[in-house]
């Protein structure tokens, strides 16, 4: 019954910033994994980023390596996914994800709980 929270979607002109956030409304344990997916219009759901909880190892799409930062803050439940150099690709509706064990990231089936997501859209 843990409920996500995004935030921080927006427009931003390419070349530009976004900072993502999610809250979980529970406390999330030392075993979860968290992530990032979005999905554009027509597009099936794929992977951006992910992050282990207790040891705080992350993954990444190629496609956004080096401009995306996944990150968290346990004390605060929170993930964040720091977005820069945005291109219009990367429009798409941002969700995050949460799920009670670690392991690979990248799948979105292995992930139980989403949040409603948020609208970024990179203008060019």
């Amino acid at each position: 019954q843990v409920q996500l929270v995004e935030s921080g979607g927006g427009l931003v002109q390419t070349g530009g910033s976004l900072r993502l956030s999610c809250v979980a409304s529970e406390r999330i344990l030392s075993g979860s994994a968290m992530g990032w997916f979005r999905q554009a219009p027509g597009k099936e759901r794929i992977f951006v980023a992910g992050i282990t909880w207790s040891g705080s190892t992350t993954n990444y799409a190629d496609s956004v390596k080096g401009r995306f930062t996944i990150s968290r803050d346990s004390a605060k439940n929170t993930v964040y996914l720091q977005m820069n150099s945005l291109k219009p690709e990367d429009t798409a509706v941002y969700y995050c994800a949460a799920r009670p064990f670690s392991g690979l990231l990248r799948i979105p089936s292995t992930y139980n709980t989403w949040g409603q997501g948020t609208q970024v859209t990179v203008s060019s």
